[in-house]
């Protein structure tokens, strides 16, 4: 997940009821709606209308034509002036299926409702104070970390509605809704105005946050000072890797996006799993692997499942993916879903490896590092914390065009989840700190060497 969070393909994946090989466009056609996540289905034959809905709104959200098959026996749809596919497959019951989103690590339970939410009934008013209540009813009903972020929401909404009128410009109600949600540092929350040419997003920052004119320098001293090969690219070079000091491999990512030649996750990951190949095919001569994800904005989430998948030689659980569930209650979530790392058939390493992480290191990029906190032998983390945002981004909009996000899920590893502060490093060593730049070192990457050279059988017997 970039912090964006834009996606390629959307897919609507039922679990297969026995004996059902497909399903009909018809057999769907009714009113769905959601657990969690505030959407709404209209579908009649070829055509699937949705809807972002609250207690106060209901405002289209997009149009799906029929389009086909699916090979696995679903009917495909194509979302109008959008590149995004939908499947719609047999499930367990008529009334109860699955919304699955292409490089997202969970699924969406749909139900089956007897009509349209009563507030789809009206259209939803286009004024400054509408959309000020729809801005703020969507945070009451969907954020997730009210709690973590020690925000009084209902009290932060009283605060600024007095201040929304019907002669509120569209320059301050930006103004306005901004001030909201600023004092979070959310990286997984922003505002799109286009109509006015502003735009907000937010970030947490620590004392060696890199600014992004900062960061190819950053980049450089490991080629320049510690690489004993050139670094090879792949993946529009967003996965990169070489021979340290030693022979240790060194994979670095840039990113989880943008792997293809098209904007599509299958076509990421089939470029991904090419890459790998590639890589660990080296790795039988490596005495450990340092991974680097420092400097990574994130994207798809399976990408990370995908490589950590090349480091393990025994099935674990991931996490489970849960999303807020309750409109009322910030404290009530949905039946977690596990992402399990299972051993690949494809070339892997099982031996040593140390990871560096930073404040930089966000959303996907934490989600992979929290795809490795259960494998064996234990994967060594040094540097920072991670930037403490994991969710999707719950896209939604507002009566006048506006777009904005926020996140609405967790994920949790043992019952805990790193949201806020993000995965702390077993070994804290300043992360690009301007002393290091200016000496021309890397000083986590040189922790990272020390601890390979020291200690590479007792990383293999003892996970801590």
């Amino acid at each position: 997940m970039n912090v964006q969070h834009f996606r390629t393909a959307i897919a609507v994946i039922g679990a297969m009821s026995l004996g059902a090989a497909s399903v009909s466009a018809q057999s769907l056609d009714g009113s769905w709606t959601s657990e969690g996540y505030g959407l709404y289905f209209d579908v009649s034959g070829p055509t699937i209308k949705a809807f972002e809905v609250t207690a106060v709104s209901c405002l289209p959200a997009f149009t799906a034509q029929r389009a086909g098959n699916d090979p696995d026996g679903g009917v495909l749809y194509k979302v109008v002036d959008q590149p995004t596919t939908w499947i719609l497959r047999q499930g367990v019951s008529t009334d109860r299926r699955l919304l699955h989103q292409n490089g997202s690590a969970s699924d969406v339970v749909i139900q089956r409702r007897n009509a349209a939410p009563g507030v789809c009934a009206k259209p939803t008013p286009d004024t400054p104070v509408s959309n000020f209540d729809v801005f703020a009813r969507t945070w009451a009903e969907q954020y997730g970390f009210f709690d973590i972020k020690k925000a009084d929401w209902p009290a932060i909404v009283a605060k600024q509605r007095p201040r929304v009128s019907e002669g509120t410009t569209p320059q301050e109600l930006f103004q306005i809704l901004r001030e909201m949600i600023e004092p979070f540092e959310d990286a997984h929350t922003s505002i799109s105005a286009r109509s006015i040419n502003l735009g907000f997003s937010s970030v947490r920052k620590s004392a060696n946050w890199l600014e992004r004119p900062d960061r190819p320098r950053a980049f450089e001293l490991v080629e320049q000072k510690y690489a004993r090969t050139p670094l090879r690219s792949w993946c529009n070079g967003q996965v990169q890797y070489g021979r340290l000091d030693g022979g240790v491999g060194y994979l670095r990512i840039k990113g989880f996006s943008g792997y293809g030649s098209e904007p599509s996750f299958e076509g990421g990951l089939a470029a991904l799993e090419e890459a790998l190949d590639a890589i660990f095919a080296d790795a039988s001569s490596w005495p450990g692997l340092v991974i680097d994800v420092r400097i990574n904005g994130g994207g798809a989430d399976p990408y990370g499942l995908a490589i950590a998948s090349r480091l393990t030689g025994v099935e674990y659980v991931a996490y489970s993916k849960q999303a807020r569930l309750d409109p009322a209650n910030p404290a009530s979530w949905t039946d977690p879903q596990p992402s399990v790392v299972r051993p690949s058939t494809r070339p892997s390493f099982r031996g040593p490896v140390v990871e560096l992480t930073g404040i930089l290191s966000v959303s996907a990029a934490e989600t992979f590092t929290q795809a490795l906190l259960k494998r064996t032998p234990h994967v060594t983390r040094i540097g920072e914390n991670t930037q403490g945002v994991f969710s999707d981004v719950l896209g939604r909009r507002l009566p006048n065009g506006w777009r904005f996000g926020l996140p609405n899920e967790r994920f949790v590893t043992d019952g805990k989840s790193y949201d806020g502060p993000g995965i702390p490093p077993d070994v804290a060593v300043p992360v690009f700190p301007k002393s290091d730049l200016d000496a021309g070192r890397d000083g986590a990457l040189e922790r990272a060497l020390e601890i390979l050279r020291q200690r590479p059988l007792a990383l293999l017997r003892n996970p801590r």
